[in-house]
């Protein structure tokens, strides 16, 4: 009887669960969509995508607008000139924004309290695990950072060297046109303009990136061919 029952209900369970809802469209696989869906929590990746991708205008203008007025001010002044105007900038916003309150609440007689107590009473404190989480984060990329340097300094892979030496070659011309701040302002225009514009031309990028890596790889195989004693070993 109880065989009888489970065939007798194993239609139902799975028509139950082929009848599920498809994923709404911009989900964990719709173009454009967050990397970080699908796991536990979207957390600061899917915050970083939302900002270069432009999702809320606002806020992306916002900081992009910001990062360049600070990086600008410094190409211009020093950072120390730059720090201190914008903690005064700051102070003046809200010790003028504060006394207006009071003012307002003197005048119409309120009690209202201090204009910032939302803010006041956040708590911003660290928690020592989450500290410990942080940290723990930072030293995964740290130790994968410095397995790399070893790798490419002890010439691990004479190819995988000979390219670090190449760009660190081109990379004398660029410092020789450009100083730290103009490649940081470079650096901060490619972040908010390049994903927009690969999300609106995927397909014709693709295409021709695609070209370029077949070449690429054309000639490090040319390379690794005619260098005695550096080609990769097959995979077995």
């Amino acid at each position: 009887m109880a065989d009888l029952s489970a065939a007798t209900q194993s239609p139902s369970v799975s028509s139950t669960s082929s009848g599920a809802e498809p994923s709404a469209p911009g989900g964990a696989g719709g173009p454009g969509a967050c990397p970080a869906l699908g796991t536990k929590s979207c957390g600061s990746s899917c915050a970083v995508h939302d900002l270069i991708f432009w999702r809320d205008v606002k806020k992306t203008g916002f900081v992009f607008g910001t990062t360049l007025i600070v990086l600008l001010s410094l190409a211009a002044f020093s950072v120390i000139s730059v720090v201190s105007y914008l903690i005064l900038a700051l102070l003046s916003v809200t010790i003028s924004f504060r006394v207006y309150r009071s003012v307002i609440q003197a005048v119409q007689k309120s009690e209202e309290g201090h204009p910032f107590k939302s803010y006041l009473d956040v708590d911003i404190t660290l928690s020592s695990e989450a500290f410990h989480n942080y940290v723990n984060a930072a030293m995964v990329h740290v130790n994968r950072a410095l397995k790399l340097i070893i790798r490419l300094f002890l010439v691990e892979d004479l190819v995988d060297s000979l390219k670090l030496a190449v760009f660190m070659w081109l990379m004398t011309y660029v410092g020789a046109v450009f100083n730290g701040i103009t490649l940081l302002i470079l650096a901060d225009l490619l972040i908010f303009s390049v994903p927009i514009v690969y999300e609106k031309y995927k397909t014709q990028i693709d295409h021709y990136v695609g070209i370029v890596r077949d070449q690429t790889k054309s000639i490090v195989e040319k390379i690794q061919a005619k260098l005695p004693g550096i080609a990769k070993k097959k995979a077995e």
